[in-house]
């Protein structure tokens, strides 16, 4: 098991950075390999399995329809690891399809090829990172599937924020239109009967007509004051959801 032994909590080397990073992932990373090369997912199972800060856990399939078909059963994956040259469709082709059937799951190629554009080409689809199976040696490989899980996360979370603020926004719109609207209802209404009690006062009344006039105008002041406050109300007060 891999220790810490630099300099404790607040190490920022290499080594460190991907103990901490792999603390975040899952204890076990479920790994969809679409790759017809058998040679080499004997030595890519033999390094995940050689590796000592995660489990992996891999489905393999050779073709990209036979992998379409395994993932039409919404299977618990955590990552696609794609290689380019595939029989019946290329990688390019299959990252598309599986976009197209709206699998939320990041992707990755790892190829043969060294030809970058394709890593550019695999972007539009989603693709979070593009290897040549050459560099895939020792912990390489684990070590950048963590990566990407460690940015996959990111990417949610960002998007949940954001998620929760327009969420947040739409919930503090329709409370500022709701006071508005309240606000509006009950200044009409008190503003006709202050009129009727500013008039009614300018009369000669009864003592005991004018106190109970004064009031209703007493009243009124009142809850125009509460409406006021009511209107005043400082929304930035309230966080109406939002992630801080």
């Amino acid at each position: 098991m891999y220790k810490i032994n630099c300099r404790g909590l607040n190490c920022i080397c290499s080594r460190c950075m991907l103990y901490f990073i792999s603390m975040t992932a899952p204890e076990t990373i479920r790994l969809l390999f679409v790759d017809d090369d058998t040679g080499y997912m004997a030595v890519a199972q033999q390094i995940l399995a050689q590796f000592g800060l995660r489990r992996f856990s891999v489905t393999w399939k050779q073709d990209g329809p036979s992998a379409l078909d395994f993932l039409s059963g919404s299977p618990e994956i955590d990552l696609i690891i794609i290689d380019y040259y595939l029989p019946e469709m290329n990688g390019l082709e299959l990252a598309r399809a599986i976009r197209e059937k709206v699998v939320d799951v990041p992707m990755m190629f790892l190829t043969s090829n060294r030809d970058f554009r394709l890593a550019i080409e695999g972007m539009k689809y989603g693709v979070e990172d593009y290897m040549v199976k050459d560099d895939a040696v020792d912990s390489v490989l684990p070590r950048t599937i963590i990566g990407i899980m460690e940015r996959a996360r990111l990417k949610r979370d960002r998007a949940e924020h954001r998620r929760a603020e327009r969420i947040a926004a739409r919930q503090e719109e329709a409370v500022k239109e709701l006071v508005v609207t309240v606000c509006h209802e009950f200044n009409n209404p008190l503003a006709a009967i202050k009129i009727s009690t500013d008039i009614l006062l300018r009369q000669a009344l009864p003592p005991e007509q004018r106190e109970k006039v004064e009031q209703i105008d007493r009243r009124i002041s009142q809850l125009e004051s509460e409406v006021t406050r009511l209107r005043d109300i400082n929304f930035e007060k309230f966080d109406f959801g939002r992630i801080p």
